[in-house]
């Protein structure tokens, strides 16, 4: 389940120079006129610290309930908080984007994504190097890798019960977190997946590091939870509210991310010869939107992973310049003919649901036309 299997090696032919070109004066022209760089400032910091400050309050207020309703509701508040970290602190860092050093944000990512209970390492080389490298390319890119439950490529297998997947994808994508945490990252430890050999630490370091995130975690939750509220709680209420609250989590989080690729709809098999039939640049324009919430506020908390064509196209800059960027981006789009649009929630959500229900439908009948 969600495994993917590269098959060889995969190039991009040269992006088109004047879009390159566009793209590199526009961005550095404005950090110029600013006085500024691509990393984190102190609001961003400010900002992550503040998610920090909110999960542990949140964390203490669960602890000290005595309504299973109130636990329930104060625990999610922990793991929406720790969502949230994870989409403003690790999706950055783990690009080099947060801080300027490449240690300080690996050790950065590894704090920041304990209280999710993700293995960062793994995670990145997950995000970076293979969906950010074969963005909705069959096969190489983990993010649309073949399943058995969701069918998310014409390539895939079909099976009846896929004529429903838009209407059950969101407990497929709630079962993300936990199936990457509890699962995969354990089989990218050891060993038994492409990601393995591209892992910053390997042996004792990397398992030490590894397995000091899981159990720090496992302390957090469900550890603690249990120990102190059982009691109160019962040990199925506890696990219940650790559960569902991790799903929720994993919910938004898939369908912020993996469902804007949804959207575009354009999926790729790769060729014979090894070798995609555009560029880079223009292959993320092929696969990615970006987005805008109502109201604006939003984006800022999640990271701007709404803008996240934008997050592809720079994926080194840190997301707070991403709102300069994209209408660079739409301009210079607008020169080069390119596909550029910014949805709305309700656009991107509409999107998703077509792809999935095309992707339901019978292959046969697919074929058959209308």
């Amino acid at each position: 389940m969600n495994l993917f299997n590269p098959r060889g090696r995969l190039t991009f032919p040269a992006d088109n120079p004047a879009l390159v070109k566009a793209l590199h004066s526009q961005s550095q022209a404005l950090l110029t006129s600013r006085g500024d760089h691509r990393y984190a400032d102190r609001w961003a910091i400010g900002k992550a610290l503040a998610l920090v400050v909110a999960g542990f309050i949140c964390y203490v207020v669960a602890l000290r309930q005595q309504s299973a309703v109130f636990f329930f509701l104060a625990y999610l508040a922990v793991m929406l908080c720790a969502m949230l970290l994870a989409v403003n602190v690790v999706h950055d860092a783990s690009h080099n984007a947060f801080l300027r050093g490449k240690r300080a944000n690996a050790w950065l990512s590894f704090f920041a994504a304990l209280p999710l209970g993700l293995d960062a390492d793994c995670w990145r080389v997950r995000h970076v190097r293979f969906h950010h490298g074969f963005t909705n390319v069959e096969y190489y890119d983990p993010d649309i890798a073949e399943n058995g439950l969701l069918r998310q490529t014409p390539w895939q297998r079909w099976r009846p019960f896929m004529r429903l997947q838009r209407f059950y994808w969101p407990l497929i994508a709630g079962m993300t977190f936990p199936w990457y945490i509890w699962v995969v990252d354990w089989l990218d430890r050891a060993g038994l997946t492409p990601v393995t050999p591209h892992l910053t630490h390997h042996g004792i370091a990397g398992w030490s590091r590894f397995l000091v995130s899981k159990i720090v975690h496992m302390i957090i939750a469900p550890g603690l939870l249990l120990w102190l509220l059982t009691d109160r709680f019962g040990v199925a209420a506890v696990l219940i509210t650790w559960a569902v609250s991790q799903m929720v989590a994993s919910l938004i989080f898939v369908m912020l991310i993996i469902g804007t690729h949804w959207a575009k709809g354009h999926h790729y098999l790769p060729p014979g010869e090894g070798r995609m039939p555009q560029g880079r640049l223009e292959h993320t324009f092929a696969t990615t939107f970006d987005w805008l919430p109502t109201p604006a506020w939003i984006g800022y908390w999640l990271g701007g992973i709404n803008l996240h064509l934008t997050h592809h196209l720079f994926p080194h800059w840190h997301h707070r310049h991403y709102p300069a960027l994209s209408g660079i981006i739409a301009s210079i789009a607008g020169q080069q003919g390119l596909d550029y649009r910014r949805l709305t929630l309700r656009d991107l959500l509409s999107l998703q649901q077509r792809f999935l229900q095309r992707m339901g439908e019978s292959p046969q009948r697919a074929d058959s036309g209308p």
